[in-house]
């Protein structure tokens, strides 16, 4: 018998280019379904069904809908909010209640997945039906359990072209700007990093070295690096993972004081970039430039892939079928097939299984010396960046979707 009621998603973590398309995919689903009643948005993450800051998508342009997967960041706003207590899982399950939600979508990473999972196992605990699903979003490509994840490929497409793009200008300046380090995100995985190789076609394209947080920096073999990058090619372009790592395990670069931490604890990093400046012109001698794409990378819609787009619509889409059919408790994997023909299929993993690990860059796709990563590594990546996605234009720029919200009030 199919569960009748409501359905509501939420957003959560970073935002990514794609993270929209996995909302447009499940929502068109659900309006196929007529056991799914109303289809509700949490506003800015579990944050909005604890405020009670719902609206309705119902209610929304049709083509705003249809624009979701040509906007970036996150449509029905994101927070970093962590669940503290388990009054405040309770309160989040009384809100469901009030609202008859029966379908639970979470779009996010591992912590967002720890908050499904605790809904999830409380409803089971009450005896009350519904159905709650994970849809996997995060650009450090960290979730467990899948190929990969929405948003990567988008990254790293945006990215390695920004790479492509400086090295050009180092070869041109290479006589005053000698060496440039670009800074790429990722806190304990180096999968962002490692994507700009692809960037790397022949022996003088950019990057010359990767800086993973899987190698333990170490300042003297690097230096060498850097020197006999020099010796052959006259010029430097290096990629540097914010999360890097000395040898002890601290980050080469950590923000200080009252905001160095976010609400789950993780430390707030920035600088790797400065870091590596300044020990080149201290110790090999010659002038650096660096630069910091921060959130930048991440919503780069004009040059997404469309790849990307279409595997993360098809994430929503899935878990609502999945939830539908009557799956509680999972979010929805990847699973290749080959890569060339590139090819997925679908499959599940438990949500506290994802919530509870983390998937480092395999050290068989890094290089002996820890400087760069092989070719198995740019094979697996490649097909993940395929074909440019289509977006709208007005005036010459990308024209971009904002939901009017209509709020619900019970």
């Amino acid at each position: 018998m199919a569960l009748e009621g409501n359905m509501i998603i939420a957003q959560s973590g970073g935002p990514t280019t794609v993270i929209n398309a996995g909302v447009q995919g499940a929502v068109e689903e659900a309006m196929k379904h007529s056991e799914i009643k109303e289809i509700y948005a949490a506003h800015n993450s579990i944050l909005g069904v604890l405020k009670e800051e719902i609206f309705d998508l119902r209610k929304e342009d049709i083509e705003d809908i249809k624009g979701l997967s040509m906007t970036p960041a996150a449509a029905l706003g994101s927070s970093r909010y962590k669940i503290k207590t388990e009054e405040e899982i309770k309160k989040i399950f009384n809100i469901f209640k009030k609202y008859n939600i029966r379908y639970f979508f979470y779009s996010g990473g591992n912590d967002s997945m720890d908050t499904a999972d605790k809904i999830n196992k409380l409803a089971a605990e009450e005896n009350y039906d519904i159905r709650v699903m994970g849809i996997p979003k995060t650009i450090d490509n960290d979730l467990a359990h899948t190929d990969h994840t929405p948003g990567y490929g988008s990254v790293i497409k945006y990215l390695s072209t920004m790479v492509m793009e400086a090295g050009k200008d180092t070869e041109a300046m290479y006589t005053i700007d000698t060496v440039n380090i670009i800074e790429a995100m990722g806190r304990n995985a180096g999968w962002i990093a490692a994507g700009t190789a692809l960037a790397h076609r022949t022996e003088e394209d950019a990057p010359h070295i990767i800086l993973l947080p899987e190698v333990p920096f170490n300042r003297e073999r690097f230096v060498d690096k850097v020197k006999e990058t020099l010796d052959k090619f006259k010029r430097a372009v290096i990629v540097v993972s914010e999360g890097t790592k000395h040898p002890d395990g601290t980050y080469i670069a950590e923000q200080k004081g009252e905001f160095s931490k976010d609400s789950f604890g993780h430390k707030q990093l920035g600088g790797a970039a400065l870091f590596i400046k300044n020990i080149i012109e201290t110790d090999v001698k010659v002038k650096a430039r660096f630069a910091i794409p921060s959130t930048i990378q991440r919503t780069g819609m004009h040059f997404a892939s469309k790849t990307d787009v279409d595997e993360a619509y098809l994430a929503g889409k899935s878990a609502v079928q999945k939830a539908v059919e009557g799956v509680s408790g999972y979010m929805i994997t990847f699973k290749r097939v080959s890569d060339n023909p590139y090819k997925i299929e679908i499959d599940m993993a438990k949500l506290s299984d994802v919530a509870n690990d983390e998937k480092p860059l395999p050290e068989e796709w890094i290089t002996e010396d820890g400087f760069f990563v092989t070719k198995d590594f740019y094979n697996y990546a490649l097909p993940l960046i395929q074909g440019e996605a289509p977006i709208r234009i007005k005036d010459g720029l990308p024209s971009y979707i904002r939901f009017k919200k209509h709020w619900v009030k019970l």
